[in-house]
């Protein structure tokens, strides 16, 4: 985007039908292999639209969390994070998730509990 005119440059129209392309099945097996290939942010901007697709489903919703979380996008992480836990409020590895990207974003005592909360799902105590 050209922040001087606010409009969108070629190139970016280019990039978002590449990664809107195809069908939702499609772009979820893109998403995977851009994430396995540590293309993050790539990978993030394929799973958007399975997520805003298929929301009934877990795992692009999660692995667009990771995607977020790995490039560095914590804020949009976070947000993920919180629509899956309203969602599914007993998936661990999410509420894991939450806690380390909100520890990320310097917020440790608003993560403790989040952390406290997935050992405890995951069955590790505190000896």
């Amino acid at each position: 985007m050209d922040v001087t005119t606010g409009k969108k440059k070629v190139a970016d129209t280019a990039a978002d039908a590449y990664h809107a392309h195809g069908t939702t099945a499609e772009r979820w097996a893109r998403g995977q292999l851009f994430f396995e290939a540590r293309e993050y942010t790539t990978a993030a901007r394929v799973l958007v639209s399975v997520a805003e697709e298929a929301p009934e489903q877990l795992a692009p919703r999660l692995l667009l969390a990771r995607a977020y979380y790995h490039s560095a996008q914590l804020s949009r992480a976070e947000a993920e994070l919180r629509v899956i836990l309203e969602r599914w409020p007993v998936e661990d590895y999410a509420r894991l998730m939450l806690g380390r990207t909100l520890e990320r974003l310097g917020r440790a005592d608003e993560a403790r509990p989040h952390l406290r909360m997935a050992a405890a799902m995951a069955g590790e105590f505190p000896l």
